[in-house]
């Protein structure tokens, strides 16, 4: 019954994303990016090469792989990387990404999809990301006895794997060699399913890549011109309902602070409403010619930029809070000491949760609260400080994961 349910899924879905791409862009990328997909593939594959598939769902799961996809290119260089998304956000985005030698969208899920990707592919070695369960594929994989791992993965006792309708899941999480997690608590989630020899808690490679990204950060210097003598806050993969509480708590913040502002969608219709939400306070980055230092809001109009840019910040705020789905990357800002501040979505992101266990972190459900964390934190100097230095010291004392999974890898004789 489950696995009918699940190729129901599949069928919808495929109709659902088709129907979308007449109307929306992402769906349309998703749509062309897999037409002749295998013919693709099978056209750019060398012969006698040892692969390595990893797959990731998109830019945040990417992040988290490429600690890991670094370390054995540079240990095995003559292995290939094949990587692979299921997202548009990540495939556009990284298409070009150096460390891999193939870079493909994920074709969707099935029976004779799966046979055909692994039988062209013939990896000797599969990295899954975090969410990623695929039925066929994971089936398949393990059929052809093909070493497969999952990493960073994070569990809950709210998902089907520990509901009486997990059978298909359970199976799916058999499928994998040896498992990642990130924290004890979904550890003792899978011990309690009988998953137990093997798992490893190995933590979250996003630590260790977050740092890297923090030692490689960009200078800007239309950032450096724009901020001045100010304080910064970085508000970084903005949505609409954050905005809304930005532009509320931007005339009770001090007269010396200003915010930067870095929305997730990057339209021209969203950016010209955030412009319009926050008036003439507002400029665009790309419209900055050094003598509009009076604006108090400088609006980020292009991408690649976030990660750099919170070096610059004193105290962040993430997006996406107020949605569904939930936060975006909250270690990103937090590896440069800043606190960070969002909506009330997150308790499924286990690197917010420990960021609000220690105090580094503060969740919001309207402009008052920000308003109230924001005063103690911009109004206290020697309080902020203390926060940001014993923050910087928390993410440097989480790193470590990377060295984990290469050590496990290695002894396994699959690098």
């Amino acid at each position: 019954m489950f696995i009918l349910i699940y190729r129901l899924f599949l069928q919808t879905y495929s109709f659902v994303i088709w129907l979308a791409s007449l109307f929306k862009e992402k769906a349309r990328l998703w749509v062309k990016g897999r037409e002749r997909i295998f013919e693709k593939i099978q056209e750019s594959l060398k012969p006698n090469e040892e692969r390595i598939w990893f797959h990731c769902s998109s830019v945040g799961e990417f992040e988290q792989a490429r600690p890991l996809i670094e370390a054995i290119k540079l240990t095995s260089p003559n292995k290939k990387i094949f990587l692979t998304f299921f997202s548009p956000s990540g495939y556009e985005l990284r298409k070009n990404y150096k460390q891999a030698d193939y870079v493909f969208y994920l074709p969707l899920d099935g029976k004779m999809n799966a046979r055909r990707l692994v039988a062209l592919v013939k990896p000797t070695l599969v990295v899954f990301v975090k969410y990623e369960f695929w039925y066929y594929y994971l089936t398949t994989l393990r059929n052809n006895r093909v070493p497969t791992v999952l990493i960073a993965a994070t569990f809950r006792a709210s998902q089907p794997f520990f509901k009486w309708y997990g059978n298909l899941h359970n199976e799916m999480l058999g499928c994998f060699t040896q498992l990642f997690l990130h924290d004890e608590a979904s550890a003792k989630l899978l011990e309690k399913i009988g998953f137990k020899e093997n798992v490893t808690v190995a933590g979250d490679t996003r630590y260790d890549r977050v740092s890297e990204i923090a030692q490689q950060a960009k200078s800007y210097s239309i950032i450096e011109v724009f901020k001045g003598e100010s304080k910064l806050l970085i508000a970084g993969s903005t949505w609409q309902d954050d905005e809304k509480i930005l532009k509320e708590v931007l005339s009770t913040l001090p007269s010396n602070w200003k915010l930067i502002l870095a929305p997730h969608e990057l339209e021209a219709s969203n950016l010209q409403q955030i412009i319009n939400l926050f008036g003439e306070e507002a400029i665009f980055y790309s419209q900055f010619v050094g003598n509009e230092i009076s604006k108090r809001v400088l609006v980020i109009d292009n991408m690649g930029m976030l990660s750099s840019i919170y070096r610059y910040g004193e105290i962040a705020y993430v997006g996406g809070g107020f949605l569904k789905g939930g936060i975006h990357n909250t270690l990103e800002p937090a590896v440069f000491g800043l606190p960070v501040l969002f909506g009330p979505v997150y308790k499924k992101f286990v690197e917010a949760v420990e960021l609000v266990d220690n105090e580094f972190g503060f969740p919001i459900k309207d402009a008052k609260e920000c308003k109230t964390i924001l005063k103690k934190l911009t109004e206290d100097k020697l309080f902020l400080l203390e926060k940001q230095k014993v923050l910087r010291k928390y993410m440097q004392g989480h790193k470590g994961a990377k060295d984990k999974m290469m050590e496990w890898l290695d002894k396994n004789e699959l690098i």
